[in-house]
């Protein structure tokens, strides 16, 4: 038995993968885009979503900030957003650590297990600044 998508849904991945290809140009040829590039075709993909759905105010939102990244973007400005994400990441995770002593301390199991999952989503976000400052940093 052999699955084929039907029309519509193949004309769907159509329409959702060509704007995606087209908004970074790089990706074809096999070059990943990084910086203010990545940032400019990130922006271009969901603005290319949200046209789609007729969401006019999504679509105002990504004009802006589109315009933003064109017009204010710099390699150096990112580095700085990435550092500045790392700091406030790692302050995030030493307030959930202190707050799961603090319920550890009151031997409430049900508030310790929320604070553990709450310190997990900070490392967890951590680590994603962490990731993305490496890439500002190799570029």
């Amino acid at each position: 038995m052999s699955i084929r998508p039907s029309l519509p849904l193949a004309g769907l991945l159509l329409a959702v993968a060509l704007p995606l290809s087209a908004a970074q140009p790089g990706a074809a040829k096999g070059a990943p885009l990084s910086g203010c590039a990545a940032k400019q075709a990130a922006i271009e993909a969901k603005l290319e979503t949200a046209r789609s759905f007729a969401n006019e105010g999504q679509v105002a939102g990504l004009e802006k900030a589109l315009s933003e990244v064109k017009e204010h973007c710099t390699e150096a400005g990112l580095l700085r957003e990435n550092k500045q994400k790392v700091i406030d990441s790692e302050r995030e995770v030493s307030e959930r650590e202190k707050d799961l002593r603090k319920a550890m301390g009151k031997g409430d199991p049900e508030k310790i297990e929320k604070r553990k999952a709450k310190l997990a989503e900070a490392r967890a976000e951590l680590e994603e600044a962490k990731k993305g400052l490496e890439q500002a940093q190799a570029q």
